[in-house]
């Protein structure tokens, strides 16, 4: 699963390329780990994921201590997370997860994306079965052996572990995604990226030209501020 991991990834981050948009979504998503429990990483295990993710996509320091700082500020705004479900052309279900600070400014724009591109907004609940929610930690896989750490993370969650080049995933289930990464701190395994999933119990293949019309929709949810991510069910191909 790792490489289709990377695949959805990497598609993703080809339409996240400009990087003021990627800090953007990972500055919020700091200030909301730290309004949450606090700005102390060594405590706060939400925050110390954020921040792990943001080095690893290279965000200054200046800018992560500035987002942790603003969090403690009377005038930050206080940002409420929700999801949102339709489905896109050709019956593909789309599930956007927002952090907004104006609902109604919010909905307004996601139920306009759906709507002109000939989908539908649909009831909060009413697509999160066809996808599983998973939690995906990369590491690094130097002089690890994926079959050996398998048998020792078990009993922590890990579900699959999957070896690719360098590096190596495991998949949890979402609840047991704090326990796990845990787990690796107190192993001092280098973790290089952690993060939640929702990936479709099955998928929908399109044409060529069908995807591109598909791609066109996510990057109008992905280039709204309000969004943090969006997972669909359309298989993609090379």
């Amino acid at each position: 699963m790792g490489r289709a991991y990377e695949l959805r990834k990497g598609r993703r981050a080809k339409r996240f390329d400009r990087m003021a948009k990627a800090f953007t979504r990972l500055g919020k998503e700091i200030v909301m780990a730290a309004k949450q429990g606090g700005g102390n990483i060594e405590t706060n295990s939400r925050l110390r994921t954020a921040v792990n993710n943001a080095k690893g996509l290279n965000m200054p320091k200046d800018r992560i201590d500035a987002a942790i700082k603003r969090a403690s500020g009377k005038d930050e705004s206080d940002y409420e997370e929700v999801v949102f479900e339709g489905y896109g052309p050709y019956g593909i279900a789309i599930l956007v997860e927002c952090a907004t600070d104006n609902n109604t400014r919010t909905v307004a724009n996601v139920r306009s994306y759906f709507t002109r591109s000939g989908g539908t907004l649909g009831k909060t609940g009413s697509l999160e079965f066809l996808f599983e929610r998973k939690g995906v930690i990369k590491i690094d896989g130097t002089g690890l052996d994926p079959e050996e750490l398998e048998l020792e993370l078990i009993d922590f969650g890990a579900e699959e572990i999957v070896k690719d080049e360098n590096e190596i995933f495991i998949y949890t289930a979402f609840v047991d995604f704090g326990t796990m990464q845990k787990e690796l701190e107190q192993r001092n395994i280098n973790v290089i990226n952690a993060e939640t999933e929702r990936i479709p119990n099955t998928t929908t293949t399109l044409t060529a030209e069908q995807q591109e019309e598909i791609y066109k929709l996510l990057e109008k949810f992905e280039d709204d501020d309000d969004v943090q991510a969006v997972f669909h069910n359309m298989a993609e191909t090379e």
